[in-house]
């Protein structure tokens, strides 16, 4: 038994020594177990109260903590849920961070997350701000073309993550928007890639600073080398959307995004679930192939940083209770050690999404991983848990993070940014912004809204269009409705309201000058919309304070389309999916958007 007095002379505890020295000190003390905890980054969940998780979560397939970091020796993990609560989060990692300095060599945890700071609540890509600063999606940043504003923006969502004791953004997401199907489109920049890979290079900015410090949030950019082509705009996620096309032979343009990434200093890269058909490369998921990993980005490109998989590829799950088999598209026939091997010899570090060091241990111990593989991943890894200072500072404050998350400053710049995103379509007759002297004297029907908003700007609210003088509608981006608790999650199919739901719309368009928002995670169908809607604006995720401020006259819409809008499904399914502007005859272009003729 090592006494406490021993291990803290070990040299890897000492900050005054170069980071190299100390890895190195540090891997020599670990066992094979211990370096294969390393290579695993999975769900973890907070338990009631802000205690640790001390029951199996059947729902999301999570152990309880103890498991994982005293039985796995795991200490990277990816936090799943909304953070309303920054006492007892911030509780909860310091506990979390106690419990891993009780392991036999203390190696604190690199706590992850998906983006927190949007108007979102779909728990496979992301999560609702919370307590924390709202901003609009990444696709309401990006329509409002400012480099500045995203770097603005990611070091305010630092802030926020650095004082809940989050050291790892998984994201961002640089994937181009070309096939207007696909149902991750909303946490992306767009669909053109100098615009892309422009805001890029300011989100890593904005998380890392200058260079990877105890200051920064690592970024793992994602899906390399580009998730965006996907055959007939299916996601990966599940078997049915595992393709991943090429028809215009546009591989390389949806790389530029992540070239741009890895000039800015990117910690880290997450390949997607997608298999590359038609191309030079292996028809096996992007993490599985060697061509794709070692030989294009490590090499070509010149990444040197942390590869981690995407969540899930190597073992059988559920998610939000729905039975998941593993993405291991083209490796299906593989045994999950087999798995486990063709990911590392593809030139991988970590496996997200998974718990199964063990398989690690026993490649090393067969001989099929050599010890020197295993170290060059649990190199980089170590490497930096201390440039982040996370041996030197694990623990966050409780009374800092409470002055730093969601204050007022920051809520007002998120509010901002909203207020700007919104992109203005048709404006018939200059009708936005509403006088608000006349407005208060007109009856308003709403949709999607909560009506006592409206009242509280001193407007009447009815019950039928038929009563009113005016109309406003916030509307979602259509799309088909699949089944499952996770697959429902993804906006899929169709683009186009159904017939049923646009004669619906169609009779308010009719009863009353209607103004519509339209919420854009993807592109959507609606040219009847545009001739039938007194105005129509697009957003990006935003509140309803903010879309009545523009309505009024308060705040002024600045956004810019950040994709063609297509006029039919017809044109949409003809499209190539690798090929950005592809649809016919747009209803608006790549970079539409009006202005306030008034307040100009």
């Amino acid at each position: 038994m090592i006494s406490q007095d021993e291990s803290a002379a070990w040299p890897y505890k000492d900050a005054s020594l170069p980071i190299d020295d100390r890895v190195e000190d540090l891997l020599a003390r670990m066992t094979t177990a211990e370096k294969a905890g390393l290579l695993f980054q999975d769900i973890i969940l907070m338990g009631p109260g802000g205690q640790l998780a001390s029951e199996y979560n059947p729902n999301f397939n999570v152990p309880p903590t103890d498991d994982v970091i005293g039985g796995k020796l795991m200490n990277h993990f990816n936090l799943l849920g909304p953070i309303t609560n920054v006492r007892e989060m911030v509780e909860w990692h310091n506990r979390l961070q106690k419990r891993a300095q009780e392991t036999r060599l203390g190696i604190p945890v690199t706590l992850s997350s998906d983006p927190r700071n949007h108007f979102a609540d779909n728990a496979g890509t992301g999560f609702n701000a919370g307590a924390m600063s709202q901003w609009p999606e990444t696709l309401g940043l990006a329509a409002l073309r400012s480099a500045a504003l995203v770097e603005q923006f990611a070091n305010v969502a630092k802030q926020e993550y650095l004082a809940l004791g989050i050291r790892l953004a998984l994201h961002p997401q640089v994937d181009l928007t070309t096939e207007p199907r696909w149902s991750r489109i909303g946490k992306t920049m767009g669909e053109d890639a100098d615009l892309a890979s422009e805001l890029v290079g300011a989100y890593i900015r904005g998380f890392q600073g200058p260079e990877l410090g105890p200051t920064s949030v690592s970024t793992m950019t994602k899906h390399f080398p580009g998730g965006g082509p996907q055959k007939d705009g299916e996601d990966p996620h599940f078997a049915y959307g595992r393709e991943q096309v090429y028809p215009g032979n546009r591989f390389d343009y949806h790389m530029r995004p992540f070239q741009a990434a890895i000039a800015a200093g990117a910690s880290q890269m997450m390949p997607y679930y997608g298999m590359p058909v038609g191309t030079e490369y292996e028809e096996i998921g992007f993490a599985f192939n060697k061509g794709i990993i070692t030989d294009l980005l490590k090499d070509k490109l010149g990444f040197q940083g942390i590869v981690c998989t995407d969540w899930g590829l190597v073992t059988d799950s559920k998610i939000a209770g729905q039975d998941m088999p593993a993405r291991a598209w083209g490796a299906e026939h593989l045994s999950e050690v087999e798995r486990v091997q063709k990911i590392i010899d593809a030139g991988c570090d970590q496996f997200g999404g998974e718990s199964r060091p063990e398989l690690v241990v026993h490649l090393v111990e067969e001989g099929k991983v050599s010890a020197e593989r295993l170290d060059a991943s649990a190199r980089k890894l170590l490497r930096e848990k201390f440039i982040l200072g996370l041996f030197e500072n694990p623990f966050v404050d409780v009374d800092e993070a409470l002055k730093i998350v969601g204050n007022a400053d920051f809520l007002k710049q998120g509010l901002d940014a909203q207020h700007k995103a919104f992109t203005l379509l048709t404006n018939n007759n200059d009708i936005l912004p509403l006088d608000k002297a006349t407005a208060t004297t007109k009856k308003v029907y709403v949709e999607g809204i909560d009506p006592s908003l409206v009242t509280c700007r001193s407007l009447q609210v009815v019950t039928s269009p038929d009563q009113a003088d005016l109309a406003f509608l916030r509307l979602r981006a259509p799309f088909d409705a699949r089944p499952g608790g996770f697959e429902r999650m993804f906006h899929s199919g169709s683009l186009e309201f159904s017939v049923a739901e646009k004669e619906r719309q169609s009779a308010i368009f009719k009863a009353v000058p209607t103004i519509v928002d339209l919420y854009l995670d993807r592109p959507a169908v609606v040219p009847e919309v545009v001739a039938s809607a007194a105005a129509l604006m697009v957003s990006y995720g935003s509140s309803a304070r903010a879309f009545l401020d523009v309505v009024l006259g308060d705040a002024a819409p600045e956004g810019k389309l950040p994709f063609d809008l297509p006029s039919s499904m017809k044109a949409v399914e003809e499209s190539r999916s690798d090929v950005p502007y592809d649809t016919k005859d747009p209803t608006f272009r790549f970079g539409h958007g009006l202005r306030y003729r008034n307040l100009e």
